[in-house]
């Protein structure tokens, strides 16, 4: 009998592992891995898509993100979304208590005076509205802020141009947003603010290309209302706390 049931025991164990391996997940894989063969030093086995079609390449994915449940997950899912297509000097995401910015820089959405979304955009977009569509429930409103910076350190642009350019650019954006049906149109904001919102100087052109640049401002429904400075303060203090623990854990790294 001991013998008898040890051996349904171990059929349970394999048949629990089976099911847990019939829909295969990237990270579940690697652990399941690692813990058949802990002293290896990386992971080297590849899933193979069955339904990969001729010519694909299988290491470049471009599925959508996994369906997230939680406004808390969006950040760790777009951080994810950047860090794999080494986008990271082009987007900046942050995350706050009830809210997620999104900071894109123009040149992934627009050319130079134009409000004319390129493909590149759309992608990026579309990423976007994937992660948001099982979320909606738990946002407050979506704002699209749109900015432009002087053309020359000196001169202000002129102002109709400058005010027109960077609503329209806000507007493409929404209206993109608007147009894959995932949220009450009515969460969804657009505002353009010239050139009089800069987050950097405009003495040289990397300083410029800063300023220019489209933002994504995610609340959640039950967020308290703030100012747009707020939003930006507690962002700014996240982003350099997130770089001070960065750089301790590269100091204890190196001490290892």
């Amino acid at each position: 009998m001991d013998t008898y049931g040890d051996m349904v025991t171990l059929l349970l164990c394999f048949f629990v592992l089976l099911y847990s391996m019939s829909d295969i997940n990237k990270e579940k894989f690697e652990i399941l891995v690692k813990a058949f063969n802990p002293s290896a030093a990386e992971i080297s086995q590849i899933v193979i898509d069955s339904n990969e079609q001729p010519g694909e390449d299988p290491l470049i994915s471009s599925e959508q993100p996994e369906q997230i449940d939680d406004f808390d997950e969006l950040f760790y899912t777009l951080s994810q979304y950047i860090e794999q297509n080494n986008l990271q000097n082009d987007i900046e995401v942050s995350k706050g208590d009830g809210f997620a910015f999104i900071t894109f820089r123009n040149n992934i959405f627009f050319d130079g005076d134009s409000y004319v979304l390129k493909q590149e955009g759309k992608d990026t977009l579309d990423i976007l509205a994937g992660a948001l569509n099982s979320i909606t429930d738990n946002i407050k409103e979506i704002s699209v802020l749109g900015h432009t910076s002087q053309a020359s350190p000196n001169v202000p642009n002129e102002p109709v141009s400058d005010r027109f350019l960077s609503s329209n650019r806000a507007t493409e954006v929404l209206l993109y947003l608007q147009q894959k049906n995932f949220i009450d149109p009515t969460k969804l904001v657009a505002s353009g603010y010239g050139q009089f919102r800069p987050i950097s100087k405009f003495d040289t052109a990397e300083e410029r290309a800063r300023n220019r640049r489209v933002e994504i401002l995610i609340t959640k429904t039950d967020d308290v209302e703030r100012s747009l400075e707020e939003y930006y303060a507690e962002s700014e203090s996240i982003k350099v706390e997130t770089i001070l623990d960065s750089q301790q854990e590269a100091a204890q790294n190196t001490q290892q």
